[in-house]
Parts: structure tokens; sequence; C-alpha cells
């Protein structure tokens, strides 16, 4: 069994190819069971393990099968630790054999930027240019450059609440090659984006509907719990949404407080990545459409960014 750490994963995969990849996974028949939620009681504080299973279609060949363990402990940030670790173990579909232990995190940041950009090569204009980026953590330079995989992005702005924040990720992209900036006007920056992709931790909206022009592709990323928000339900109200799984609806911060609130209802999202893949959605429509993509992670997700690790790695 190997170990596969950051370096391992990132000299494995690239974009678009995980896209396509996943495209194909979404068309497929691979099987997803419900993840497990488990809450976990501390003496000072919450956390939750969350389990999550998937394996090939029956007559994939050759199949595997594969688990995502993660924690998130809401109070790591005091600790100077991640809230989010995890670890993913692959196995052999034909005899359950553990094939590898890969790092959960750089997996989960593969996967989730390449779900993103999927749903953006369906949904946002296909001449889109200006992106702003929402977020200046771990996933940030991920989601940029999967967006830049499928759309021609040429103008690229980084926002944070911590401006320094966001200067170090522009300052990374450009060291890679990537024209990128640092801004700090986020309305003046998002009413002028063509894609705008938010991961953050947001308990309130921080992109408003109003704000949002003709054509634009709102990506929402974060707010994976009921307590976290990034947009605001007139977002919701004036755009297509397109959701990653139904488990969107009742966990994704943006649309299922929207729903409580009464201000949004389920039966407006518009379907699924699924859906979207297979054309049983359109894609992007020309007259101004906006469209809105909700993602809060599935299990299919990591299964293909796995394999596509173990078939691509180097020799041991």
């Amino acid at each position: 069994m190997r170990l596969f750490g950051n370096a391992e994963i990132d000299a494995a995969l690239s974009f678009p190819g995980l896209v396509d990849t996943l495209a194909e996974a979404f068309r497929g028949n691979a099987v997803v069971p419900p993840r497990a939620h488990h809450r976990i009681e501390r003496p000072d504080e919450q956390a939750v393990l969350l389990i999550m299973p998937a394996w090939s279609a029956p007559e994939a060949e050759p199949p595997y099968i594969g688990t995502k363990i993660v924690s998130v402990f809401f109070g790591n940030g005091a600790r100077n630790l991640p809230g989010v670790m995890g670890a993913y173990l692959l196995m052999d579909g034909r005899t359950g054999a553990p094939l590898a232990v890969m790092d959960g995190n750089r997996l989960t940041l593969w996967r989730t930027a390449a779900a993103s950009a999927l749903a953006s090569r369906h949904l946002a204009n296909p001449t889109a240019s200006k992106m702003l980026m929402v977020g200046a953590g771990g996933l940030a330079p991920f989601l940029v450059k999967a967006h830049r995989s499928v759309r021609p992005l040429t103008d690229i702005a980084i926002w944070a609440r911590r401006p320094e924040a966001a200067e170090a990720v522009a300052a990374q992209l450009v060291s890679e090659g990537i024209e990128a900036r640092a801004v700090t006007d986020l309305e003046g920056e998002a009413r002028t984006a063509d894609i705008i992709s938010c991961a953050t931790n947001a308990t309130q909206p921080l992109i408003h509907g109003r704000w949002l022009k003709r054509d634009a592709h709102l990506d929402l990323v974060g707010a994976f719990t009921m307590q976290m928000r990034e947009a605001d339900s007139d977002a919701l109200e004036r755009g297509r949404v397109v959701v990653d799984s139904e488990k969107a609806i009742d966990e994704g911060g943006d649309i299922a407080i929207s729903i409580d609130e009464g201000s949004y209802a389920a039966d407006r999202v518009a379907g699924t990545l699924t859906d979207l893949c297979h054309g049983r959605l359109p894609g992007h429509a020309e007259g101004g459409e906006i469209t809105v993509f909700k993602s809060v992670g599935m299990s299919l997700e990591d299964l293909v960014a796995a394999v596509s690790v173990w078939e691509n790695r180097a020799p041991a």
C-alpha cells in the first residue's frame, strides 16, 4: 500500500484533465451512498466526523472502492491548525485490498475546484474573461486555475477580509505565471466580474444579487453548514441555480437558509451537475442569464480524483 502526500497528488493531477474525467464520471453509474455525518461532543467544543464512500460501477474495469474520512474541528483556528482534515483510502474493487492512502485535504482541493470548473464549463459565458475570487484560503489558487482551464480568463482579482491574504494568493499565482491582482473593493469588482467564485467561512452574505451583471456566473463553494452563508437570497432569485447534489439544497447554507427564511423555494433549483453532464439541463444561455452553482462536495468527486492519482502515479 502506497502513501500519497501533496507533492505526489499534485504531480499526478492537472486541469482540465481532472475536469474531463469528472464529467465522464457524472455520466456514468458509480455507486455513491449517502455520507455518514457524526457529531462529536467535546468538553470545550463540537466537532464533526464525515465518512464518504463510493465505488465504481459494476461494469467498470478496473473497479475501485474509496472512502474519505474527514474531521471538522471548529476550534482548530485557535490552535493554528486546519479546521478540516482527512485521509482517503483507495481499495481494489475486485478484492477489497487496500491500494493507497492519500492526503484527504489535498485531494479535496483538487476535486472541489474541478467540480466548480465543470459547472463553469457548462454555465459560464464561453467568452468570460474576468474572474473575482472571494476568499484567500487553500482553495483559492486551485479554483482560479480550474476556472482558468475552461474559460479564457485574463483578468483575475482576489479579495479577502484580510488584504494581506489576498496579496499573498495573488503573488503566488503571479509566481506561477498567472496574472492576478489583490483588490479591496468587493462590490465594485463583483459588479463587473464574469465569474465570481466564493470559498470562505462567511456567516453573512458577501455577494448580493443586485451586484450581479447580466451573464454573470456565481460559484458558491463555502457555506457547507447551516451557520454559513456567502450569497443572499436575491442572488439565487436572479439566477438559474444548479447544485452538485441534492444535499446542497438541505445542507448548503446559501440555499437552505434562504428556503428556511421563505425567501427561496427548493423547487426553484434547476437541477444537478449530473443533469448538466447528461444534457438534461441546458448550459449557458444567450440573453444575459445569470447562473449560480452551489456545491457541498460529493464522494464521487473524491473517488474520481483518487483513481486519477493512482492511475497517473509515478513508479514507486
